[in-house]
């Protein structure tokens, strides 16, 4: 069933002060969850500061080379063996499962149906590794991957961990990705810096999970001369019902089709020979449109969020080379 199109008028930023805010001691929206993991969340928050003070940890952790390994050593310092994550592309399950190997943990991760039928290459990695991977129905996305993930947690609160690698769920979590991804936009920044003398001018990243995005954007928030373009998954079009474009009404973001993302897939590889995800494929595809209404000399960045290897089966079902 179809949707009718909505349509808001754009509020400047520089008149909504509160736009930015970032969160307070109690998150941005407060902890609404339930109250068995309060304390959880309260003894997380408290060691994530702690140890993030911490040059010993911190010298164990970029020795380890991963921000994932930091997390597992803040589990182990929490006193937990069972680790649990929730995935859509794949790439944070692989990376949970890799750490878990590392030092030993129960790791179980949580897929839904159609994210696990797309990510067969995946999936082999995570059980190679030793991780247990479940399944979900319901609309079988990362969406019920992760209310799952939640409500095992709550159930095994005592002895799990959750590693949760989107932009969601209650405070501290959406501060803690934020800053392990804060490395992407402080590198952008300095290459920008290095390779044009000066900052970029246009920022786009591709908005799923959002840990891509916020990465690369938490640089430049306060940069009011740069514009920052989230770009979502409009499947057949925002207005087929079939999209996963819920915020293509707000200020900054856009959307590309399905057909548009495919496109770009095959682009990069054969100008770049890089074969990009499917995920980042939408952010590059939204340049068609983009880089003509940009005078000449503008300066922009892209952030290829990951490699396409685990898409070619995909994409190879729907494009003809």
């Amino acid at each position: 069933m179809s949707r009718e199109p909505v349509t808001v008028d754009p509020v400047p930023i520089e008149s909504d002060p509160t736009r930015w805010q970032r969160p307070g001691s109690f998150g941005r929206l407060g902890k609404y969850v339930p109250g068995t993991l309060m304390s959880a969340l309260s003894e997380l928050e408290t060691a994530f500061h702690s140890l993030s003070k911490d040059d010993k940890f911190q010298a164990s952790s970029e020795e380890l080379a991963g921000v994932l390994k930091g997390y597992a050593l803040l589990a182990k310092h929490l006193g937990k063996n069972r680790i649990i994550a929730e995935t859509g592309a794949g790439q944070h399950g692989v990376a949970t499962a890799t750490v878990c190997a590392r030092f030993g943990l129960q790791c179980v991760i949580d897929m839904g149906a159609q994210d696990m039928e797309r990510q067969a290459l995946n999936i082999f990695r995570m059980r190679l590794l030793g991780a247990e991977v479940i399944v979900h129905s319901g609309t079988a996305t990362l969406k019920d991957a992760t209310s799952e993930a939640i409500q095992d947690w709550v159930t095994n609160v005592e002895t799990t961990h959750y590693i949760l690698g989107l932009i969601a769920g209650p405070h501290p979590y959406l501060m803690m990705v934020r800053e392990s991804h804060a490395v992407v936009g402080k590198e952008a920044r300095k290459q920008a810096l290095e390779k044009w003398g000066g900052k970029p001018d246009v920022l786009v990243a591709r908005n799923g999970g959002g840990s891509n995005a916020m990465g690369l954007f938490n640089e430049f928030v306060k940069d009011k001369d740069i514009r920052l373009i989230g770009v979502e998954a409009a499947g057949f079009g925002p207005d087929s019902g079939k999209h996963a474009a819920n915020f293509v009404v707000a200020v900054l973001s856009t959307s590309v089709t399905d057909e548009e993302a495919l496109e770009a897939f095959k682009r990069l590889s054969r100008l770049e020979g890089i074969i990009p995800m499917l995920e980042t494929s939408y952010a590059l595809a939204y340049l068609e449109k983009l880089c003509p209404t940009l005078p000449n000399g503008t300066k922009f960045v892209v952030n290829c969020s990951g490699r396409g290897d685990k898409d070619v089966q995909t994409a190879n079902k729907h494009l003809q080379v």
